[in-house]
């Protein structure tokens, strides 16, 4: 089975600072993979380099097989990206976001419209989306944000902090989303901080630290291999070793 995502020996340098070194892995379709690891850790300069807005300084990226660097315009066609300071428009409907970014994706009349049926009921707002952006909390944005970036049946999203800053409900919402939209074959890759919360949303994570990466493995397998509870103290045990 092809992967959607491939990342062999990634090295990124800012100066003399190398942010990443020398990491690897794979995530499969309708996989959920997450980078798990503190700020500062890399997670976001990965991201960034598989979503082709940063170039890496070397090693190679493939989504579905094609080059970061050598097909970034033929992999933005079926990647989307959410970024942790992703904002939208507060001026505008809910309905109005929507409406705007798929037409924005599509020219199809038709197409725009189902891609606006379903980012509507991801987002579960209901009668709230005719209402402005600027009246809605920070996880009422969050959701609308997600369904934008899942409304075009991508084949691979890139999610930088799903939850940052939101309650238990708003969090626990944006995870069901995810996981539903994984369900229909989509790739996900995910970073995070919160190494609890991910423990249940994600198939497999890759445990991070200052660029490197230390273990790959599932949640139950890397608590079972270091006798842990949670991932938070697998963490812990595998960047003191």
């Amino acid at each position: 089975m092809e992967q959607a995502l491939r990342v062999a020996n990634l090295k990124k340098n800012y100066g003399k600072f190398e942010a990443l070194h020398s990491i690897s892995f794979e995530v499969a379709p309708g996989e959920i993979f997450a980078l798990i690891g503190p700020n500062g850790a890399g997670k976001t300069t990965t991201l960034r380099i598989v979503a082709t807005i940063l170039q890496p300084t070397s090693g190679t990226v493939h989504v579905y097989g094609m080059d970061v660097q050598k097909d970034a315009a033929r992999i933005r066609e079926i990647i989307s990206y959410l970024p942790e300071e992703a904002g939208a428009y507060k001026n505008l409907t809910g309905v109005g976001y929507l409406t705007f970014m798929a037409e924005l994706f599509a020219s199809d009349p038709a197409v725009q419209h189902e891609y606006i049926q379903r980012a509507s009921d991801i987002t579960g707002l209901g009668e709230r989306l005719n209402d402005k952006i600027g009246t809605y909390s920070k996880g009422m944005t969050r959701k609308l944000l997600l369904s934008r970036t899942v409304m075009t049946h991508p084949k691979l999203a890139i999610i930088d902090e799903p939850t940052s800053g939101l309650d238990v409900v708003a969090a626990i919402d944006i995870r069901e989303s995810i996981r539903s939209a994984s369900a229909d074959g989509m790739a996900v890759l995910l970073s995070s901080h919160n190494m609890l919360e991910i423990e249940y949303l994600s198939d497999r994570v890759a445990i991070i630290d200052r660029g490197t990466i230390h273990d790959i493995g599932t949640p139950q397998g890397l608590k079972e291999k270091y006798r842990k509870s949670n991932l938070e103290e697998v963490f812990v045990e595998v960047v003191q070793q």
